[in-house]
């Protein structure tokens, strides 16, 4: 059995380390309610430019933009978006082990796949791995969100326009509450019509993968538009516009959802140091006692030893 000063000790460390997880959990839900509210912000927005963006698509036709043009599977670009930091459960784990998955089931018959990185536990993760990784930029901040989703969006319309990669994926962590986060794999390029998300598992957190089909038909087929200025314009300012938003979204969800995992992560973390406080003093507690009995017989042996 452990010595009194180490069972004192571990008690120390245990409410030391107490405090520090109470505290991180106080910052992340404080920084959560101000990441929720930028994030809540911009839904309706990206909303809004997706639902025109998947209607002109539908109805414009696919030789109308080059990021229309529909093509093979063979060369694949996924946009992994993960934080900087650790101590969060499984926030960076579950997106790593979604885009491995897909890797090996549907998009297996993808000849290459290259990954735009954003978050250093994603980079450090595929780069032990050797994966084939075009570009990395660390993970974004609400302020810095906007500048990383134009740079990496000017990066993806780029390699798709040169014919450099024939499909993009974006793999994110979805906000839904401070406990719960669902992992999206979504198409981004090329853009079409009708997306329909495929949910796998139940649980706190689960995985949903988002495909298109540009054989769907389309809730505004037989609809056409009026375009002002006109309809190739439009469309070379409005779809670029609208592939940035989807990462900017993206950032914003992944920043929200990131500060809720890890907020539970330390009142997970907080209650189990209670716990093991509890524990430590129960077995100091019996250490103690069992140590002033054992100092009693001795004295009381003693005593008998002298009147013998």
């Amino acid at each position: 059995m452990p010595s009194l000063k180490t069972i004192r000790k571990r008690i120390v460390s245990v409410k030391n380390t107490r405090k520090i997880t109470r505290a991180m959990k106080l910052v992340a839900a404080a920084k959560l309610r101000r990441a929720q509210d930028t994030m809540t912000s911009a839904r309706p927005y990206a909303a809004a430019i997706s639902t025109v963006v998947s209607e002109l698509s539908g109805v414009a036709g696919r030789e109308a933009h080059p990021l229309f043009e529909e093509r093979g599977t063979k060369r694949v670009q996924v946009v992994v978006v993960t934080s900087d930091r650790g101590l969060a459960g499984a926030f960076n784990a579950n997106v790593i082990k979604t885009v491995e998955r897909a890797a090996q089931n549907e998009l297996s018959g993808a000849t290459e796949v290259t990954l735009r990185l954003i978050g250093k536990k994603a980079n450090q993760h595929f780069a032990r791995r050797n994966a084939t990784i075009a570009s990395y930029q660390v993970a974004p901040t609400s302020a810095t969100a906007l500048q990383v989703a134009r740079e990496t969006a000017n990066q993806i319309i780029d390699d798709f326009v040169n014919g450099k990669v024939d499909r993009v994926f974006i793999a994110y962590n979805e906000f839904k509450s401070a406990g719960s986060q669902v992992v999206r794999l979504t198409q981004i390029l090329p853009v079409v019509p009708g997306p329909a998300a495929l949910p796998s598992g139940p649980g706190p957190t689960t995985t949903a993968i988002a495909t298109k089909d540009a054989h769907a038909p389309s809730d505004s087929a037989g609809t056409d538009y009026v375009y002002e200025p006109s309809k190739e314009e439009l469309l070379s300012r409005l779809v670029p516009l609208f592939v940035q938003i989807q990462i900017y979204r993206a950032s914003l969800e992944s920043i929200a959802a990131f500060f809720g995992a890890q907020m539970m992560a330390m009142e997970n973390a907080t209650k189990n140091a209670g716990e093991m406080i509890n524990r430590y003093t129960l077995q100091y507690n019996r250490a103690r006692q069992a140590s002033i009995t054992k100092e009693l017989l001795e004295i009381i042996g003693g005593a008998e030893a002298l009147k013998g």
